[in-house]
């Protein structure tokens, strides 16, 4: 029996998970990790930490299933997007990783749009200067730190930083590379002219890869180092959020993926490298090759429900307070919530925008407060909706949603009633590291493109169609959508505070 390894190199822990020839899961290692806030909006993590947990991940799931190294055909990584990693010339790290969900970089997103121009970076990039993405962190640590930048000779990705550690490659995958905000998107390889603009040498920028493409093997060290086997090759693979997407079999346009975790990502494949002319829909490269995609973010899905239960209902099971909100009546008895817990990325580019419960009364108690909580995570997901629609997405015909929050019967359906679409959920516990392995089965071989690898391999569970609430949504949906441009003011007033 031959098998391959996903890895997932995430924001608190790395997976590796053991796939057999048929897509089946045969086991998952893991290793959890913190990260750091050294200053308020400022986010952090030690590259090490990423490479010791590898480590572990991947030699316990050799370990718990007895197969050897020898038996693994192939190598996929994937992981959190955007972070920062800056080598010298011997590929020392200079720095921690500053990460995706950092904030510190709004002055550089501002000199983005002055040196590109803000529609020019659009056309070229697909996307506008946020403060998540690399590029804005390259210009920080430049502008702040520049004995640290003088000295920097690689930048790298966390995945890639994995990749280095496995292979001695420098290389980056094509959806990853998107994410940076410094590739030519239509090209699907680094923009000259976007280089040029922000002064930063090509140099430091690796190669590029189609995410089922070979980019190194196995060295000896990391053979000693994990159990793996010295010379087994390393594909590209893709950011988490693309490997999702493969994962999820959201490769032909039409298909969407849907990811309820801590944040919610709406992910639809297209045959051409489209754009949101405002750039509030993010436009990257698919992880397979000839696709791109847009994605819709927003960044307290999942964690808005984590917020509440832990800060409002201490103690009380996930399950529990779900199904009780589903006694509630559609629209919580005339409450409305807006998610933006940590700001917002989709369809309101903010990092000031703030939470809020609207129409509270005396009649409210927490199983109206736990509806408002997840129909309003529901409605911001389909704010990504009808951007994509809005901007010439496919038409979208079949919604798969992976993550924790999709194990909610009640979520499921408040889901399938606000988008007025059939919800499927795909039975894989860790997508990305799914769809990693999934790429290095093409990579070994195995399938001659990822469409067919997903077909083989996609296991899908019965659908969650809309009901009658769906036409109660309609109505409220509209009300929603006031509430952000009605309260912005005050929430920018309220952060400077």
């Amino acid at each position: 029996m031959s098998y391959v390894i996903g890895i997932d190199s995430s924001t608190t822990a790395t997976k590796a998970q053991l796939v057999d020839e048929a897509g089946g899961v045969v086991a998952v290692g893991s290793s959890e990790y913190a990260y750091d806030t050294p200053q308020p909006l400022w986010s952090e993590q030690d590259p090490e930490l990423w490479w010791a947990a590898t480590q572990e991940a991947v030699a316990g799931v050799l370990a718990k299933t007895g197969v050897s190294g020898n038996d693994v055909a192939a190598i996929g990584l994937t992981g959190q997007m955007h972070g920062l990693v800056l080598l010298d010339e011997r590929g020392d790290v200079l720095r921690p990783s500053i990460l995706w969900n950092d904030q510190r970089t709004g002055a550089e997103c501002d000199e983005m749009r002055d040196r590109v121009g803000k529609e020019r970076l659009i056309q070229i990039t697909g996307n506008d200067a946020l403060t998540g993405f690399t590029a804005p962190k390259i210009l920080w640590v430049r502008n702040n730190e520049p004995k640290v930048f003088d000295r920097a000779r690689r930048v790298l990705l966390p995945k890639d930083y994995v990749r280095f550690r496995l292979t001695g490659e420098y290389a980056i995958d094509r959806a990853g590379g998107a994410g940076t905000i410094l590739f030519d998107l239509a090209a699907r390889t680094w923009s000259d002219a976007v280089l040029e603009d922000l002064d930063l040498d090509r140099s430091l920028f690796p190669d590029t890869y189609e995410g089922h493409e070979v980019t190194g093997t196995i060295t000896v060290e990391a053979a000693a180092a994990t159990g793996l086997f010295a010379g087994t090759p390393v594909v590209a693979g893709a950011g988490d959020q693309g490997a999702n997407g493969v994962a999820v079999g959201a490769i032909d346009p039409g298909v969407v993926g849907l990811s309820l975790g801590t944040s919610g990502v709406v992910f639809t494949a297209t045959d051409t490298p489209a754009i949101e002319p405002d750039g509030r829909l993010h436009a990257f490269c698919h992880g397979v090759a000839g696709r791109w995609h847009f994605m819709g973010v927003m960044l307290s899905a999942a964690g808005s429900f984590r917020w509440f239960r832990d800060e409002l209902a201490p103690g009380a099971d996930f399950g529990d307070l779900a199904a009780s909100a589903g006694e509630v009546a559609a629209g919580s008895d005339g409450l409305l919530f807006l998610p933006y817990l940590t700001g917002e990325r989709t369809p309101h580019p903010d990092p000031l925008a703030r939470g809020a419960f609207v129409g509270l009364t005396v009649r409210h108690g927490r199983d109206q407060l736990t509806r408002a909580v997840l129909e309003g995570v529901a409605f911001g997901l389909r704010d990504s909706f009808e951007l994509i629609r809005a901007a010439g997405g496919a038409d979208l015909t079949e919604v798969r949603a992976s993550g924790g929050g999709t194990r909610s019967a009640e979520w499921r359906q408040i889901l399938a009633d606000v988008l007025n679409a059939e919800v499927r959920t795909v039975a894989t516990a860790e997508g990305a590291a799914q769809g990693a392995a999934l790429l290095a089965a093409v990579g070994a071989g195995w399938y001659d493109d990822a469409a067919d690898a997903s077909r083989e391999w996609l296991r899908l569970d019965p659908p969650t169609s809309p009901g009658p609430n769906a036409a109660r949504y309609e109505e409220l949906y509209p009300m929603y959508r006031t509430l952000y441009p009605a309260l912005r003011g005050t929430m920018h007033g309220l952060s400077a505070i």
